[in-house]
C-alpha cells in the first residue's frame, strides 16, 4: 500500500499560503522514507528553520509548509531541500531555533515524538493506519518515524475519543472504535506505543505531552472547520518549545500544493493535480519495528470505558455489510478490482448493478489509503482502461476537489458559500410554490410520494450508504420539497451525517452543495424552484435504470 506525507498551512483559517524563500538542501541521507515540512521556532519569532533529516533512498524529496503561532505561512521548496510539501507552516515560539525534536532535550525529560489524530472527523489515517506488507500507507506514521529515528527518541500514537461530534452516532463511533482496536495491535507489534485519549484534544493532548515530556508533536490534515479548530486549540496549549506539524496524508497532492485557492470546477483543478501525480502517486516507504522503546510500557487501552464515554445516539445502529479495520478494508478494495472494476466504466450510474467500489466508509476513517487504492487498481489500466479512469477521475480528481472547497470556503455547509449565479437563482425562486412540502421526520421515515426517494433514503438508514448516483436525485428532491434552499442544504447535510458511514466528510458537504446550490456545475435552463440548478426527475432514473426492481428491493417492511 502507498502513500505521501503533506504538510499544510496550520494556523490558518482561510485565504492561500504565502510563499516563502526555498529551504536550504539536505546533506545527508538515511534509509528511512522522506520527511514533510517541519516548524521551527526562533528566538525573534520570525523566520522558520529546516529539520536536517535526509530523505529516503531513490526518493525525490518534496517541498513542504510550516505552522507559526501568530499567523502562518507557507514555506513551498525547491525538491533538493528534502522537505515534504505535506506538511505545514511550523510554529514560532520565541525561542532559539532547534532541531523538530531536539527541543526536549533542554527539559530532561523522556524524548520522544508523537504522532496525533485529533479526533472523529479528521480523518485520521497515521491514528487509523494499517500496517500492510511492506509499512503503513500513511506519510503521517513515516514521517514521525523519521523524526523519531534521526534524533533516536521513542515514537507514540496517540488518537483523541471526543464523546461527540456534530451528527455522529453510534454507527460512526463503533465503526472507528473497532478500527482503532487494529491499529493498537499494529502499533504494538512495532514496539509503538498507542494511546486513546478521552476527551477534547486541547483539554487531553498538551497536558500528555508535558507528562511524557514529548520533544515534537505530528498530527494528520482535515479541512473541515472543526478538526481545524482542534489544531489550533491544540498548537495554543502547546509548551512553547514542542514543535508541532500537520501532514496531509490522506490526499494525494496535498490540499494547499494540488491549488493555492478555491477551485471552480473539476475542469479547473484536473490538470493540476495530474500534473503532479507523478511526484506524489508513489509507493510508501516501510513503518519499521522501532527500536528506540519509551522507558515504560504503556497502560493497556480501557475499550469499554471508550464505549462508556461516548455522549452519542445509539438507535442508529452499526451495518453489517461493513466490517471495520484495514484487513477488511483490503479485501474489501480487493474484491472491487477482482469483481466489480470491469464494470465500474459502464454500469457504476446504475444502482441495481454491483460496480461501485464501496470503499469510502474506509477512506473516511483512513482505515485504506486512497493513495493504496489508486496504486492497486492502475496496475490494471492496460485490461479496463475506462474504468480505471473513471475511478481515478471520481477517488482523486473529484475527491481531491471536494477537499479544495472545504479548505479555501468556509461556507462550506452553508448557501452562502455557493457560487453568486446560484445564490441569485436559488433566492430569485425562493418563493415558488412547491409540487410538495416535507418536514425532517416525514423525509428521515421516508414517508414522501416518491417510492424511488423513499427506497434510496431506506437504503441509507440500513445500510449506511447510498448509492452515489441517487445521492444526487436524493439531495436535488429535498430542495424541490422544502421551504427554502436553506432547508433543504440543512436537512441534507443532517440526513447525510447521520446515517452515513462517510458522512461529516468533505465529499459529502460538496455533494449536497454540488445538488442544491451548483457548486462546480453550471446553469442550466430556469425553472421553477431550481431556478438554473441543475434538474433531475423521477422520469430521468427511469431511462437510466430500472426503477422498479430498486423499489422493491428496498420497500418499507409490512
Amino acid at each position: 500500500m502507498a502513500m505521501t506525507p503533506r504538510f499544510p498551512p496550520c494556523g490558518r483559517r482561510h485565504g492561500a499560503p504565502q510563499p516563502c524563500a526555498a529551504l536550504p538542501p539536505r546533506v545527508s541521507h538515511s534509509p528511512y522514507p522522506a520527511p514533510a515540512r517541519t516548524q521551527r521556532r526562533s528566538a525573534a519569532g520570525t523566520g522558520t528553520a529546516p529539520l536536517c533529516v535526509p530523505p529516503y533512498p531513490g526518493r525525490t524529496p518534496r517541498p513542504g509548509c510550516w505552522h507559526r503561532r501568530e499567523g502562518v505561512s507557507t514555506r513551498r521548496g525547491t525538491p533538493s531541500d528534502g522537505h515534504n510539501a505535506r506538511q505545514p507552516p511550523a510554529l514560532r515560539l520565541g525561542r532559539e531555533p532547534r532541531g523538530f525534536l531536539g527541543c526536549a532535550r533542554s527539559r530532561g525529560m523522556e524524548q520522544s515524538v508523537v504522532s496525533s489524530f485529533p479526533g472523529l472527523g479528521a480523518k485520521p489515517e497515521l491514528g487509523g493506519c494499517a500496517v500492510h506488507g511492506d509499512g503503513t500507507d500513511n506519510w503521517a506514521f513515516l514521517y514521525a518515524q523519521r523524526l523519531a529515528l534521526k534524533q533516536e527518541l521513542p515514537l507514540r500514537v496517540c488518537f483523541c475519543l471526543v464523546p461527540a461530534f456534530l451528527d455522529a452516532t453510534i454507527r460512526h463511533y463503533g465503526f472507528m472504535l473497532r478500527g482503532l482496536r487494529e491499529v493498537a495491535k499494529e502499533c504494538a507489534e512495532l514496539d509503538i506505543p498507542f494511546h486513546v485519549l478521552l476527551g477534547c484534544p486541547k483539554d487531553v493532548l498538551p497536558s500528555f505531552v508535558v507528562e511524557h515530556g514529548v520533544g515534537g508533536l505530528v498530527t494528520d490534515f482535515c479541512p473541515l472547520r472543526v478538526p481545524r479548530q482542534w489544531v489550533e486549540e491544540v498548537k495554543e496549549r502547546l509548551p512553547e518549545d514542542v514543535p508541532f506539524a500537520q501532514v496531509d496524508a490522506h490526499n494525494i497532492v496535498p490540499c494547499w500544493v494540488a491549488s493555492p485557492k478555491q477551485e471552480y470546477s473539476a475542469r479547473t483543478i484536473r490538470a493540476k493535480i495530474h500534473s503532479q501525480l507523478p511526484e506524489f502517486l508513489t509507493e510508501f516507504p516501510p513503518v519499521i519495528q522501532h527500536p528506540h522503546p519509551p522507558p515504560n510500557p504503556p497502560e493497556p487501552i480501557a475499550w469499554d470505558a471508550c464505549y462508556s464515554s461516548l455522549q452519542v445516539d445509539r438507535t442508529v445502529t452499526e451495518v453489517a455489510w461493513a466490517t471495520p479495520g484495514t484487513a477488511a478494508g483490503l479485501a474489501m478494495l480487493q474484491s472491487f478490482i477482482t469483481e466489480r472494476l470491469k464494470s465500474f466504466g459502464s454500469q457504476r450510474n446504475d444502482p441495481n448493478k454491483a460496480a461501485l467500489s464501496n470503499l469510502s466508509p474506509w477512506f473516511h476513517f483512513g482505515q485504506v489509503s486512497t493513495q493504496r487504492a489508486i496504486l492497486e487498481v492502475q496496475k490494471h489500466r492496460r485490461v479496463y482502461k475506462e474504468s480505471v479512469d473513471a475511478f481515478v477521475e471520481e477517488a482523486v480528481v473529484r475527491r481531491e476537489l471536494a477537499e479544495n472547497f472545504c479548505y479555501y470556503n468556509e461556507n462550506y455547509d452553508s448557501v452562502r458559500g455557493a457560487y453568486d449565479w446560484a445564490q441569485s437563482t436559488l433566492k430569485l425562486h425562493a418563493k415558488d410554490k412547491r409540487p410538495f412540502l416535507y418536514k425532517l421526520p416525514q423525509l428521515e421515515q421516508a414517508t414522501t410520494h416518491d417510492p424511488l426517494w423513499n427506497a434510496a433514503q431506506l437504503q441509507m438508514v440500513r445500510e449506511g450508504k447510498m448509492h452515489g448516483f441517487l445521492r444526487m436525485y436524493w439531495a436535488k428532491k429535498i430542495l424541490e420539497w422544502t421551504r427554502s434552499p436553506e432547508e433543504a442544504l440543512q436537512f441534507a447535510i443532517y440526513l447525510n451525517d447521520r446515517y452515513e458511514l462517510d458522512g461529516m466528510d468533505p465529499n459529502g458537504y460538496v455533494g449536497c452543495l454540488w445538488s442544491i446550490c451548483g457548486i462546480h456545475d453550471q446553469g442550466w435552463k430556469e425553472r421553477d424552484v431550481f431556478g438554473k440548478i441543475r434538474y433531475m426527475n423521477y422520469a430521468g432514473c427511469k431511462r437510466k435504470f430500472d426503477v422498479d426492481q430498486f423499489e422493491r428491493r428496498y420497500a418499507h417492511c409490512k
